[in-house]
């Protein structure tokens, strides 16, 4: 998982290192300098925008790299005369010393007209007041259509939110220090970072954050000797008259997921339609009890509201995520519910906050939240943090995703349940909510088919496994 740091996250981190390891402060601001600097052009003018902090002496001591370098540089400033602090007052002597000069713009907008090359922003970084005013809301206007890189992050953003809290620089690059915050990470923030790349500097230990993006997982295969018994049977109660379909994409998300066997469980009357739709998995009428063998059952889509009585992993979806029954779940271990916001509020009534915030809140015991949407967030099984997903584009948006992903998160649970082999349940699950983005990715932008995740997720797996035997 990659951490996405707040500022006081942050902060701790430089905190440490300053003053438990020893590190001067301003060897953090030169590493960040050095970079930033490999991330543009080796030829051209650069223009730097300098703020009175410490994204001010990150952006000063870059401009004295690069003009060391023989580069044509020149520094803005916010105030004709500014009065800078802490470590950016030694890099604004260090710059002045080399003959640098600064130069201020009552018309950025004018002035902005006139650059040709790169523009730095280091106008504000983790101690950002937001929303911006003044000089710097001019200059960000300014900048609008410029080849920005940006220093830790775009100023106008807050680093611990994903959404802007006013106008924000819109960066061609940014270069973030030491870690990645929680603004590179989480969208919208996120599009006004464009590409981003981690510039390391010393940094003691690693970071405690509340917030982690998910990465790419690592399915183990089986040995040469497995047979479909080691991979979980599934068992789906799913499918009623007129939405047989929502039981035929759970079993294919949990067949393609890799469950070594599939029953589907599904009202009488639409037994047959979704049998011959399916003939990898077994489809039977639903007669008020799971079979024996199952390792993990799977309840809701197709309009089936009730749950069936399973003492073992039981992944909650759709209808049967009935009306304020989301705290009973989150008590009961090895569970996974898997609202979409609507099913969300319904499963938990309003409450304060963002989606994470909420998600913070009420997933609180040993059952695992997936709550569905762009950048799908895990919460819950025993841990505080947030997990927020990377993959996925809006063709996931469509009737039948959620079905497919809630038969490959029953399929990740049953292998669970299988061979743990150290991971969690909250693990397994991340792990298919990464893939049925992946999935979706690796098609391309654009409306897609549902079914087409089947055949994706498959070159996928195959493409994972094949890396990771070759690493």
């Amino acid at each position: 998982m990659i951490p996405l740091l707040t500022a006081r996250e942050m902060r701790d981190l430089e905190h440490r290192a300053i003053q438990g390891w020893g590190i001067p402060s301003l060897v953090l601001q030169e590493h960040a300098a050095l970079g930033a600097l490999a991330l543009l052009p080796g030829e051209g003018p650069l223009h730097v925008l300098a703020g009175p902090g410490n994204n001010g002496g990150d952006a000063l001591a870059l401009a004295r790299l690069a003009r060391l370098r023989g580069r044509d540089v020149e520094v803005w400033t916010l105030d004709p005369e500014p009065a800078w602090k802490g470590d950016a007052a030694l890099q604004a002597r260090l710059w002045t010393g080399l003959g640098g000069t600064f130069r201020f713009a009552a018309d950025p907008r004018g002035a902005a007209a006139g650059f040709r090359g790169w523009v730095v922003d280091g106008l504000f970084g983790l101690g950002t007041r937001l929303p911006l005013g003044g000089a710097a809301l001019a200059w960000v206007e300014a900048l609008e259509g410029a080849r920005v890189l940006a220093l830790d992050l775009p100023s106008g953003l807050d680093p611990g939110s994903p959404e802007p809290a006013g106008p924000a620089v819109r960066a061609s690059r940014t270069a973030a220090f030491g870690h990645l915050k929680i603004c590179h990470g989480l969208r919208p923030a996120r599009d006004f970072c464009g590409e981003i790349t981690l510039v390391p500097i010393p940094l003691q230990g690693a970071p405690g954050a509340a917030m982690r993006l998910l990465e790419r997982p690592r399915p183990r295969p089986g040995g040469w000797d497995a047979h479909k018994g080691d991979f979980g049977h599934v068992a789906i109660r799913a499918g009623s008259p007129g939405m047989s379909g929502a039981a035929v994409l759970a079993a294919l998300g949990a067949l393609r997921m890799g469950a070594g066997l599939v029953t589907v469980l599904t009202d009488a009357s639409v037994r047959a339609e979704v049998a011959g739709q399916v003939p990898e998995a077994m489809v039977r009428a639903w007669e008020g009890a799971v079979p024996a063998g199952v390792d993990a059952v799977l309840a809701g889509p197709g309009g089936v509201t009730e749950v069936p009585g399973w003492e073992g992993p039981l992944v909650v979806d759709a209808s049967a995520l009935r009306e304020g029954e989301g705290p009973r779940w989150m008590e009961r271990a090895d569970t996974v519910i898997t609202p979409h916001p609507g099913e969300f509020l319904r499963l938990f009534g309003p409450g304060d906050g963002d989606r994470t915030v909420r998600a913070r809140a009420v997933a609180t015991g040993p059952g695992v939240l997936v709550l569905k949407g762009a950048q799908t967030l895990v919460a819950g099984g025993g841990l505080a943090e947030i997990w927020a997903n990377p993959t996925g584009h809006p063709g996931l948006a469509t009737g039948g995703s959620g079905d497919f992903l809630a038969g490959m998160v029953a399929a990740a649970a049953a292998g669970w349940r299988r061979n743990p082999a150290g991971r969690t349940l909250r693990e397994a699950a991340a792990a298919a909510v990464w893939l049925h983005g992946a999935a979706a990715d690796r098609l391309g932008p654009g409306p897609i088919l549902i079914r087409d995740l089947g055949p994706s997720l498959a070159a996928l797996l195959r493409d994972i496994h094949s890396e990771d035997h070759h690493a």
